[in-house]
Formats: C-alpha cells, structure tokens, sequence
C-alpha cells in the first residue's frame, strides 16, 4: 500500500470511511490525520489557507492538493486551476469533486506551463524534505512561474517541539542536521506505508533560502501557533 494517502481519501469520497490516517515521525509521536478535515470547506479552514486563496490571482497551480479542498473553492470561484499530486488517488478524488484540470506527477517532475500563482498549503513546501533540497525544489519553481508571478506558501517553526531552558533557549540536538527535517511514516487500515522526509521551516531560513535563489519573500501573516504564511516573488 505505497500511496496511502490515495487509499484513504478515495474511501471517505466514496463513503467508506471507517478510521483516519495515523502518522508516526522522527519525534517518536504518533497523531492522526482526521479525514474530514481534508475535506473541509472554505468556512472550516484556518485563517492562513483563508487569507492564502483570497490572494491566489490569474492561473493557478495548487502542489500537494490532497483532496483538492482548496482548488475547488478556488474553481468555485472563476480561478483557473490546475491540481498536482503524486498521489494517483488523490488525483481520482479531485476528478470525481469536479476538478477540471488534473496532473499526477512528482513537482520535480513536471513542467511544460507556467502560472502566475503556485500555492502550496499545509506546509507544501514540505515537500522539499530537507535544507540541501530547498534549492533544488525553489530553482525548479522558476520554470513554472510566470515573470510577475507569486509563490504562496505556509510552514511552521516546530522549535516549540524541543525542551525549553531557564533562558526561554531550546534544546536542539546537535546532529548537522536543521531542526525542521522529519521523518514520517503513514498508516491506515494497519498498514504502514513507505517513510518519508517532511520539512518545516521557520520564516528566517525560508527567506534566507529564497534570496539565495533569486526570490524576494515577504511575511503575509502569522497564524496561531508558530505557523505562517509566506509570499515568494522573482527578484527583479
């Protein structure tokens, strides 16, 4: 069961649901993923995704749609949009809640169009997996973005996660490795599927990260627990 997330949308769109996604990570956690909070309505989602499509303009490429919550609010809407997911069940999923343009392929992966905003919500920039991938990841996103386009995007800085000492300082581990590298692993219906690398970021090293890369990022708002949301533009 490789496309685990794929499985599990496809049974709540078809009224199979019976259980959520459990995930397991590096941090020796274990959540659950709520099924029906991926298919929230505009009315349901937090205020950054909120703030995030009132801003999203021209066409549209969503990464990492999921369930395609937030397209089909933007298709709703008069935005032209295309969804991408990895996930081949995803993608079924997008089709059958009347998702007109659909692309199942890895981001790396694809090219050929250009558009003047790329969201990626739920921490889509994630998908990056670690700090010596952003670049690759930031550099690819120029091929897809129209000159005066935008990168919208939120993330979170997990430090909260660590100890805290008497200075109000965190406790990282020293490993070379930044703090917001995860690993993660997700079950359903007892099985596991394959694990994967998931990045947070905190705002200062996205922005250091995208100036490197040619890219101005501005702080768009602050959520309500170390999330925010980020705009990316081509530096002139």
């Amino acid at each position: 069961m490789d496309d685990i997330i794929g499985i599990a949308l496809l049974d709540y769109q078809n009224g199979r649901y019976s259980e959520d996604i459990k995930t397991f990570s590096s941090f020796d956690e274990e959540d659950t993923i709520p099924m029906p909070y991926l298919f929230r309505p505009f009315k349901a989602m937090p205020k950054l995704e909120q703030i995030a499509l009132k801003k999203c303009s021209g066409k549209v490429l969503d990464i990492g749609c999921g369930s395609g919550s937030h397209s089909l609010y933007l298709q709703e809407n008069g935005s032209v949009v295309t969804v991408l997911d990895k996930s081949s069940g995803a993608i079924k999923v997008c089709q059958q809640r009347g998702l007109i343009n659909t692309v199942c392929s890895p981001i790396l992966e694809y090219s050929g169009s250009q558009f003047d905003t790329l969201l990626l919500l739920m921490n889509g920039i994630g998908i990056a997996g670690s700090l010596d991938q952003l670049g690759n990841l930031l550099n690819h996103f120029k091929s897809l973005l129209k000159p005066n386009g935008q990168i919208l995007l939120d993330s979170s800085n997990i430090i909260y996660m660590f100890e805290q000492d008497e200075d109000d300082g965190y406790w990282v581990p020293d490993n070379n490795n930044y703090y917001g590298e995860v690993v993660f692993q997700m079950g359903y219906k007892g099985i596991k599927g394959k694990s994967f690398k998931w990045l947070y970021l905190d705002f200062d090293t996205l922005k250091k990260y995208a100036n490197i890369h040619g890219f101005h990022c501005k702080l768009v708002s602050d959520g309500e627990h170390f999330d925010y949301l980020a705009k990316l533009t081509l530096t002139p």
